[in-house]
């Protein structure tokens, strides 16, 4: 399977998973917690995978930046958090870090 599909299916699971760990508030939520576990352990396996064709550092960029635009994304929708200026400007360029690892990284494993 390509390796950048098992990055997104790990990114997805991780955000589920951070999501999720909103609403465990502090362990006292079983289902929650249920999902958060389950969500990250898939989240790691997945990225484990990915790292067979995917360069590490490179790995680790794309979800570290894609998870904190999604994150934040929801914290908006779902949560109702606002972000001030400099944070969009820094998740602007987060996206533009992973948007030049795409496009111009020749990197390999």
């Amino acid at each position: 399977m390509n390796g950048w599909l098992l990055l997104l299916g790990a990114i997805v699971a991780e955000v589920i998973a951070t999501s999720a760990l909103k609403q465990v508030e502090g362990f006292s939520r079983p289902l929650p917690l249920a999902l958060t576990v389950i969500a990250y352990v898939v989240a790691f396996w997945l990225m484990s995978l990915s790292l067979r064709s995917i360069p590490i550092g490179i790995a680790y960029a794309v979800w570290s930046g894609v998870g904190i635009v999604a994150i934040s994304t929801i914290g908006l929708i779902a949560y109702g958090q606002r972000l001030d200026a400099a944070a969009l400007a820094g998740i602007a360029l987060i996206l533009s870090g992973v948007a030049v690892i795409q496009l111009f990284s020749r990197s390999t494993v």
